[in-house]
């Protein structure tokens, strides 16, 4: 137990509730309000300062608390007496409100940090509170309530007619209430600017609610995902599906299927018991910014665009979860994801959903970041763990979660999940300080990256060698679109490899894997893989429409992207059976793909053959009388890694003073490794 003292000096009751993702730390921290005030405080009334970390737990827990409806209000109206007052800290309040009520008051974390300059206010003279102070010409008044409390803040004037004046801001007047101080996620708040401004609040208890407490936190009570799995509370089996598919594109489709097939299995849930879940799929992008959309990165939009556009997912059942978009806002507003009228299926974001975002129609997770980012999958995972109304359907498939990720390593991916488990306190581990982020993308970073002064002069004499094409009289850079792929002589592509796919679940070696997570019986081991098995695809309505649109972005002609998938559809049916293709639909559409994708490769480097032989394409040198040069300096817009040596010393010879690594892909870093 390590004691604490309060802004007065006086010992400071301090202790935290450790509770995994999915264990209830909101409606257990009503219950303690109700047992302080009962056991402790030996009251109904008084102030209760609710403290959360960000926006996302902020709105949540304000919009459960004062619904009237929601158990959590109802157990402080059963705390009150039914005189419960939920406010948020812009409100004003009178003495009376604090004697006849049970206020609770909204606070963001940041808020109650003394060094964020944008919350200073708090400790600023509003005069939203005097009633709660002496009248400022009552010296006699003013000295005897310092006398009490010390640490209130003041304008001090020495020498000054009316002496030391007491500043009527709210910071002061939760010193003088000796607020109950409930802290969601208390691990972020052990900042020393952190904890010396709770302990100055003069609270008369501090209640840490936490999945990781740091090791100096005082645990009441800890709780194991054990625990939780025995009480059905969260979703295990944990699938990871590993595609093989270096086409995030493939990655996105299974999800999508997965989902589908999830939620044929929950319209016959409810109409067996009439209890509603609609599974939803959460997918984790790279970019988010609207500056941000290069084409390189897995952007959101792009994500949406192939949901809506190429999948045909309807537009109203996909949400974009941003720094600059919140397109959940209005669903919180009309009853939240979990009402029956909502329509939202997919939820794209890039970390904004990390913590304190509950939804437990979460299944899905699908993972559309770079596979070398540790954090991909740590991020989100316990997000797709809760139990629907925290208790078991008794339908294998919606009693489990699902992660579908590409391009990952088997043992790695295992890493990463038990990893996200231990930071929602899934592991039977020792507790420790996770590092707070913005529960958003946050602005973007600007830095500037500049031509080496050793360079300056050659980069003023640079050529650029480039591929030229013939355009009438003259000559102009190759288009690949333009000039390539409009030339390509798709009747050329002969479908046998396609109609020769083995379909069924066999023992290839090119289907994608399956590894499941659970709990292991083993108090010391956090995660146990419980086997890995080939991947049974979900089921898609066969379709050739929707395998056409799959095509597209390969295949640009809609008509000859039709007969590629009708073809192949057709032969399966005739050799395998309807029920074999159906089974393998998503699989036939991936083979097809990556096919075609070859195909596409091996036409157009035939048409560039052709120009060159035909002189009409030509390899030329262009330089700064042509109207190029290389620029001096670039603005990146966004937070990058520094590319740099293998032994990880920056680069020497690069033209730019840094490179984004994320820039690069692994035969340019391999070139630029050569050459240093």
């Amino acid at each position: 137990y390590v004691p604490r003292k309060n802004g007065l000096q006086e010992p400071l009751p301090t202790f935290c509730l450790k509770i995994p993702t999915g264990g209830g730390k909101t409606l257990l921290a009503v219950k303690t309000v109700d047992l302080v005030n009962t056991t402790y405080r030996r009251k109904q009334t008084g102030l209760v300062l609710w403290i959360v970390p960000t926006t996302q737990i902020y709105r949540q827990t304000l919009k459960g608390l004062r619904d009237r409806e929601h158990p959590y209000r109802q157990h402080l109206d059963l705390a009150s007496g039914g005189r419960t007052v939920i406010l948020e800290k812009t409100e004003r309040f009178a003495p009376h409100e604090v004697t006849e009520n049970l206020v609770v008051l909204m606070l963001m974390l940041p808020s109650a940090n003394r060094e964020t300059k944008e919350t200073l206010r708090m400790f600023q003279d509003n005069g939203g509170f005097q009633d709660f102070f002496p009248p400022e010409d009552d010296i006699e008044a003013q000295n005897k309530l310092l006398k009490e409390y010390p640490n209130l803040d003041c304008y001090e004037e020495k020498g000054g007619y009316w002496g030391c004046q007491i500043k009527t801001s709210l910071g002061n007047t939760l010193r003088l209430l000796r607020p109950l101080i409930i802290l969601d996620e208390g691990h972020k708040a052990y900042s020393e600017n952190a904890q010396a401004t709770l302990r100055g609040f003069n609270p008369l208890i501090i209640v840490e609610l936490s999945a990781t407490p740091p090791s100096q936190s005082n645990k009441l009570v800890d709780i194991s995902g054990r625990d939780l799995h025995r009480e059905d509370m969260i979703k295990l089996d944990l699938h990871l599906i590993n595609k093989k598919s270096h086409d995030w594109k493939d990655t996105l489709l299974a999800s999508v299927a997965k989902r589908n097939a999830l939620e044929e299995k929950a319209r016959e849930y409810e109409s067996n018991t009439g209890i509603h879940v609609r599974p939803i799929c959460l997918i984790q992008v790279e970019r988010t910014g609207k500056d941000q959309r290069d084409g390189k990165m897995i952007h959101s939009e792009d994500a949406r665009e192939h949901l809506i556009k190429i999948i045909g997912i309807p537009p109203e059942e996909v949400a974009v979860k941003t720094s600059e978009k919140d397109e959940l806002r209005e669903v919180d507003d009309l009853g939240g994801l979990m009402a029956r009228d909502c329509r939202i299926r997919y939820i794209i974001t890039k970390q904004a959903l990390q913590e304190g975002w509950d939804c437990a129609f979460a299944y899905v997770l699908t993972i559309l970041t770079n596979p070398s980012s540790k954090n991909a999958l740590t991020q989100l995972v316990g997000r797709i763990l809760r139990q629907p109304y925290a208790k078991k359907t008794g339908v294998q498939e919606l009693d489990e979660s699902y992660v579908f990720s590409f391009r990952q390593k088997a043992g790695a991916l295992m890493e990463s999940v038990k990893t996200g488990f231990e930071q929602e306190g899934l592991g039977d581990l020792k507790g420790r300080v996770v590092a707070s982020d913005d529960e958003d993308d946050g602005p973007a970073v600007v830095r500037e990256t500049r031509v080496r002064p050793q360079f300056a002069a050659a980069a003023k004499e640079a050529v650029l060698p480039v591929f030229m094409i013939r355009d009438g009289a003259h000559w102009k850079p190759v288009g690949y679109e333009s000039d390539i792929v409009s030339r390509l002589q798709w009747s050329e592509v002969e479908l046998a490899p396609l109609l020769a796919l083995t379909l069924g679940i066999g023992a290839d070696d090119d289907k994608d894997q399956e590894h499941i997570a659970t709990l292991s019986d083993d108090a010391r081991e956090v995660v146990k893989r419980k086997g890995a098995v080939k991947l049974e695809a979900a089921a898609l309505k066969v379709d050739p429409v929707f395998m056409t649109r799959q095509l597209l972005d390969i295949v640009p002609n809609p008509w000859t992207a039709y007969d590629f998938a009708e073809r192949v559809l057709n032969h399966h049916f005739e050799h395998h059976g309807r029920e074999q293709v159906e089974h393998n639909f998503v699989y036939l559409i991936e083979q097809t793909r990556q096919y075609l994708e070859g195909e596409k490769n091996r036409l157009a480097e035939k048409v560039f053959r052709g120009l060159l032989a035909e002189k009409k394409l030509r390899f030329l040198i262009i330089g700064k009388e042509f109207g190029y040069k290389l620029p001096e300096k670039i603005t990146i817009t966004r937070e990058v890694k520094t590319l740099n040596r293998k032994d990880g010393m920056p680069l020497e010879k690069s033209l730019l003073d840094f490179m984004a690594e994320d820039e690069y892909n692994e035969t340019e870093q391999s070139v630029a490794w050569y050459l240093e």
